[in-house]
């Protein structure tokens, strides 16, 4: 049975995003927009990781001896190429789908990647603690983003990093990242998306400090409708990222 608890997970979100759980690797399906963001976060977790551990981008296995919780792992398009890095990844979501999907696709590649269907209150519970986690897209989804937060603090080492991606409550962000790519350009299922749940990086960061957190910096990401891709940016109206340290 799935270990769900009482949590800080919304039921409705885990629903929504379960019923999608067959699309997650299709590049041109309901996750479309994922597989292109994909390979700017990616490079953007590895460059901090490989600075803040001291370790060599240009090793192979840069990360060998370390080790990653990737929560709301989703299909698992974060948990593989990080795996290939060389940490020793958990890969976590409270949706049984996902976690199904996920491991079917690791299986496929060979991925030396572990799933499970857990909460991070089961994870918590048990004492577990990662030199890395990941929270990406997943706090604008979530009950209670302080008690999420705390969650996470509790699952890192100290020293240990927390990236925490996610969507600014701003007018742009309305325009943006609900009405057009939801409405207009399809990108996403209309409905992904509660703007009202998106949250400013300095309240977020209020709540992260409140958990013991620091940030260690903020990164913006924006589309480049020209290049047609993603890029990092200066501008976090919309999409940004958040690095702390326990």
């Amino acid at each position: 049975m799935p270990e769900i608890t009482a949590s800080s997970a919304d039921p409705a979100e885990i629903e929504k995003f379960a019923q999608l759980a067959a699309q997650w690797w299709d590049p041109g399906g309901a996750f479309a927009p994922l597989h292109k963001f994909n390979p700017i976060r990616l490079k953007f977790i590895r460059d901090v990781a490989a600075d803040h551990f001291g370790r060599d981008v240009r090793s192979r296995r840069l990360f060998e001896g370390l080790s990653l919780l990737d929560l709301g792992c989703g299909g698992g398009l974060l948990s593989e190429p990080m795996a290939r890095l060389g940490f020793r990844v958990l890969g976590c979501d409270a949706a049984e789908e996902n976690v199904r999907a996920a491991a079917a696709h690791a299986a496929s590649t060979r991925a030396n990647v572990s799933y499970r269907c857990a909460t991070p209150e089961v994870l918590a519970g048990e004492g577990a603690v990662f030199d890395v986690v990941l929270t990406m897209e997943i706090v604008e989804h979530v009950t209670d983003v302080g008690a999420f937060l705390g969650l996470c603090s509790r699952l890192v080492r100290p020293g240990g990093l927390i990236f925490v991606a996610t969507i600014n409550r701003t007018l742009k962000s309305l325009m943006l990242a609900k009405i057009a790519a939801e409405y207009v350009l399809r990108w996403l299922p209309p409905g992904t998306h509660d703007w009202n749940r998106f949250i400013e990086p300095a309240r977020l960061g209020e709540l992260a400090a409140e958990c013991g957190l620091k940030v260690r910096c903020i990164q913006g990401l924006a589309f480049d409708p020209f290049a047609w891709n993603w890029r990092l940016s200066a501008d976090t109206a919309v999409n940004y990222v958040m690095v702390t340290e326990r």
